[in-house]
């Protein structure tokens, strides 16, 4: 044990401050040089046994969790919501987390994955929230991420949550309403979180297909062709970047929760690692249609850049087409407007209004042959 704590101090000597006995609660585990006044990183903490909170409606600290912890059972559940290095450093230090965890979690802009760090699982879990828009333009929002970073231990486990989207509140109260399942421990509270977020991501790509088959329709449809050429692309490819990000909260966590659903871990409940499998199947679910959407705005775009190239091609033929008619006359007054004093019909009477005639009668014919072939 003090080759492990030697290697945490050389790792972060960030913690490596003074941690008070549990008898002197003058000197709590948190910064003490934060202002009072500043709202706390703790949303919540509450400690639970057999399936129920023993503390409610009071939120206790962390150092007040765990000590009730450890002298009558059960496990603690804390919720943070961005905390700083000082704010978290004494919750690590009092809950033994591994220093580079707590770098991760402090930090954030992870990638979603699932690491064991002695008796503690951490788990990242990328959340994804709809951003609901009165029109689709090429600059829209369409998806807002944020994370979820989660250590399960076998007495606590503790929220880590970064980004405005993602709240856990609703989802603790549900948990509450279930005591059967809470029961199970911090393993049943890992599933939870790991459910929601699947459950969020279900609820994205319904919702980003419905934008897809908008821009779909406007493409192929015939009312679109008064639409600026190009207006369709920008969307096109915004969407793809809202895809793309969608991607790599999704793509990523299919290992771990495989991990979660079929290997056997001393921390998760073998009751609670079925439902992971239903997790799982979810996930995998939500895995083919982001592959879908993709291969479908590929396809769209290409689409459209053939529309757009179409329309460059019928422009192309319209122009060619008038300036052959144009042609006509200007090739007959090039000619008469030469100044030779022999010329046939120049000084006759009725030469203009012939010119004008076999002008005019060249230029129809060839406006109506155009015209039969589709250029005009």
């Amino acid at each position: 044990m003090s080759m492990i704590r030697d290697l945490r101090a050389a790792v972060r000597p960030s913690l490596r401050k003074s941690v008070a006995p549990y008898g002197n609660e003058a000197r709590s585990t948190y910064d003490t040089t934060r202002d009072p006044s500043a709202v706390s990183a703790v949303v919540d903490c509450a400690v639970y046994r057999d399936g129920a909170r023993v503390d409610a409606p009071e939120c206790l600290t962390p150092l007040e969790a765990r000590r009730r912890v450890r002298r009558d059972g059960g496990f603690a559940w804390i919720g943070l919501h961005e905390p700083t290095e000082a704010e978290f450093s004494g919750i690590a230090r009092e809950f033994g987390l591994h220093p580079l965890a707590v770098e991760d979690a402090v930090h954030a802009h992870q990638r979603p994955k699932l690491e064991r760090y002695d008796d503690t699982l951490f788990t990242v879990f990328k959340t994804i929230h709809y951003v609901e828009h009165a029109e689709l333009t090429a600059t829209s929002e369409v998806v807002e991420t944020g994370e979820v970073m989660c250590f399960t231990g076998r007495d606590f486990f503790i929220t880590v949550r970064h980004g405005g989207q993602g709240s856990l509140r609703a989802l603790r109260h549900r948990l509450q309403d279930d005591p059967a399942l809470l029961a199970k421990g911090p393993s049943a509270v890992l599933h939870a979180i790991a459910d929601h977020v699947v459950d969020g991501y279900l609820a994205v790509a319904d919702a980003m297909q419905d934008d897809i088959d908008e821009v779909e329709t406007e493409v192929f449809s015939q009312t679109g062709k008064g639409a600026p050429r190009g207006s369709d692309a920008g969307r096109i490819y915004q969407l793809k970047r809202e895809v793309l990000e969608f991607k790599r909260a999704v793509a990523p966590l299919r290992r771990p929760l495989q991990l979660l659903s079929e290997r056997p871990m001393r921390l998760i409940d073998p009751d609670i690692q079925k439902y992971f499998r239903d997790v799982a199947d979810h996930l995998e679910r939500v895995q083919e249609q982001v592959i879908g959407f993709d291969e479908l705005l590929n396809s769209i775009l290409q689409a459209n850049l053939a529309q757009a190239s179409v329309a460059q091609n019928e422009d192309m033929r319209k122009i060619t087409s008038w300036a052959a008619i144009i042609a006509v006359p200007t090739m007959v007054c090039g000619v008469y407007g030469m100044n030779f004093t022999y010329m046939p019909e120049l000084h006759w009477r009725f030469g203009y209004p012939m010119v004008l005639a076999v002008i005019g009668a060249v230029c129809f014919g060839i406006h109506r042959t155009l015209k039969r072939n589709g250029w005009l």
